[in-house]
């Protein structure tokens, strides 16, 4: 299991923690980050969206939701480090033709295409425009708990004849077992293994399975492993960074160091908290889990206080009655 060429571990903070605060973190918060993930020994480090500023408005949402070229250099310089920068782009949802520009003009390594089985063509288009680019390339297939077989492979076998390099299992609504979880990451390496392409893991918290699905992902044989600092996440959280680099350190991937990432933490996961930035698990996260539904009904649950979970799970599971 010890190979420590092939693993690469994304820290996903700055993206998926941006949807719990609406992308507003300060310029320290996200250089201090850097600079931990240079200590702990993370691969990649995706600093946010390439989201359409036509779409979604910069009056209501932090710079990091967009991820201009000169805030990223910023906060990393040139970048002469082994650490690389990634961004997320949607698709539908971002200006990429525009907003996404040569690779020797950025400080951006990876564009990580998001899709969902019913965008694939868009999809697509974006990896061969980043790869046209210069860019390493992955694809993230957001919803795969919804996902039926037949289509799946269909899709898997479109997306890996692009230039992508990496496909990913993503659990977007925490909805995953361990059976479950195993089948789809089976079906992704064995067409991912016809095509040279590696296989990722982004996993979400709902069922408290996020960390123990992730490890298995990895002992079926996927290299690209998703965390964030103190799970921070939208809804309920992703997988922990903390416990994956413990982990993998025990396993014997000396290039990881968890124990760096325990000053980041203090100061700045539990200010974010003092300060009401809400995430992580809890009973409403279970619930849309187990239903395996987008666990936005849990997020207003959670914004309008409320605290009857019974007649939650109610609406929820019928929301018609």
């Amino acid at each position: 299991m010890c190979d420590n060429k092939a693993i690469q571990i994304v820290d996903a903070t700055l993206r998926d923690g941006g949807l719990v605060n609406d992308f507003y973190f300060d310029d320290a918060l996200v250089k201090a980050l850097y600079e931990t993930n240079l200590r702990t020994g993370v691969n990649y480090m995706e600093f946010g969206y390439k989201a359409s500023k036509r779409m979604f408005d910069p009056e209501k949402n932090g710079k990091w939701k967009y991820c201009n070229d000169e805030d990223v250099r910023a906060i990393v310089g040139e970048n002469r480090t082994n650490l690389k920068i990634a961004v997320m782009a949607d698709v539908g949802r971002c200006d990429f033709h525009e907003d996404v520009r040569s690779k020797n003009e950025s400080p951006i390594d990876m564009i990580r295409v998001a899709t969902y089985l019913d965008t694939i063509p868009g999809a697509v288009e974006m990896i061969e425009d980043a790869a046209g680019k210069g860019y390493e390339v992955s694809c993230n297939l957001m919803a795969i708990s919804k996902a039926k077989e037949s289509e799946l492979r269909d899709a898997l076998m479109t997306l890996a004849k692009t230039p992508a390099s990496v496909l990913y299992v993503v659990d977007s609504f925490g909805a995953l077992y361990p059976d479950h979880a195993k089948r789809l990451v089976t079906t992704f390496l064995e067409v991912a293994s016809q095509y040279g392409k590696k296989v990722g893991m982004h996993a979400h918290n709902n069922m408290q399975l996020a960390f123990s699905n992730t490890m298995l992902a990895h002992e079926l044989g996927a290299t690209w492993l998703d965390g964030t600092y103190d799970s921070m996440g939208r809804g309920a959280g992703n997988c922990a960074m903390e416990l994956l680099l413990g982990y993998l350190e025990k396993q014997g991937f000396s290039q990881y160091h968890m124990e760096q990432a325990l000053p980041f933490i203090d100061q700045y996961m539990e200010t974010l908290k003092k300060h009401g930035v809400v995430w992580g698990y809890d009973v409403q996260y279970l619930l849309t889990g187990l239903l395996n539904q987008h666990p936005r009904a849990a997020i207003r649950y959670t914004k309008e206080g409320r605290s009857d979970h019974g007649l939650f799970f109610n609406e929820i599971k019928n929301p018609t009655a």
